[in-house]
């Protein structure tokens, strides 16, 4: 019925995906706990570990350019443009407050590490910038190649700080969690460029199976939970590391 507001559908393929990433997530964070504090040493620098941070974090992004496609075909269409603008621009400036509530904690937590323009920081100012890319379709996947190129150029570029958030960085630059416009919105672009081709007008494109197998539903439960999630793991996984090493870690009490 016109006017009417239908509940949007959810994809459960995508939150599957999202809640795998959840679950590396704390896999790698639980990893980085245990060496930051001494607990075990493992190397989270290099090699299995770096590469599932690596491998969780664009996930999370990739999905991020998907999800802003099926989201903006669907408010497009119910949407006047002025609300359609004001929807995005709340949303995103939603999430990077809650980037500054991050880096807020951190700095009083870990002065010398703390979270400058972690991956909410990052998403924040991705749903502001996504729009202006939506019409582009397809072609967003050029963009967004030409964005990661240019990010291993930035980034291996010293630069002061208010060039932070682009890639340019001091050289003495230290951050627990650092995710620069260049090379992750490229990244962003390409997922964008895929919810286009395959979720055409919000809607899924493909042939698929529509009920979600059993064994998805524990994650795509996490995946739909995923950023209340993302505030809640690190502190409860400190918590358990300084109960079951409480000689170990004194000062976590």
């Amino acid at each position: 019925m016109a006017g009417e507001r239908l509940p949007a559908e959810r994809y459960w393929e995508i939150d599957l995906a999202r809640g795998i990433a959840v679950v590396t997530m704390i896999v790698f964070h639980s990893a980085f706990d245990l060496n930051f504090f001494e607990v075990l040493p493992l190397n989270v620098s290099s090699g299995f570990l770096r590469m599932l941070a690596y491998l969780t974090a664009s996930t999370f992004i990739f999905i991020v350019g998907v999800s802003f496609t099926i989201s903006y075909a669907r408010a497009e269409r119910r949407l006047a443009r002025h609300d359609l603008a004001l929807k995005y621009i709340r949303r995103g400036l939603g999430i990077f407050s809650l980037g500054l509530v991050i880096t807020a904690v951190t700095w009083f937590f870990l002065p010398s590490v703390y979270i400058v323009f972690g991956i909410l920081h990052f998403i924040g100012i991705a749903i502001l910038l996504a729009p202006l890319f939506v019409r582009f379709g397809t072609t967003n996947v050029i963009l967004g190649t030409a964005c990661i190129i240019a990010g291993y150029v930035t980034n291996t570029v010293p630069g002061p700080w208010p060039l932070l958030w682009l890639g340019i960085h001091p050289a003495s630059f230290m951050s627990l969690d650092y995710v620069p416009l260049l090379p992750w919105f490229g990244l962003v672009l390409i997922g964008m460029s895929c919810g286009y081709l395959f979720y055409p007008g919000g809607e899924r494109g493909f042939s698929f199976r529509a009920t979600e197998p059993v064994v998805a539903r524990p994650f795509s439960t996490l995946g739909r939970h995923s950023l209340l999630i993302y505030f809640l793991h690190q502190p409860l996984i400190i918590l358990v590391i300084a109960v079951l090493t409480p000689g170990v870690m004194p000062g976590i009490w």
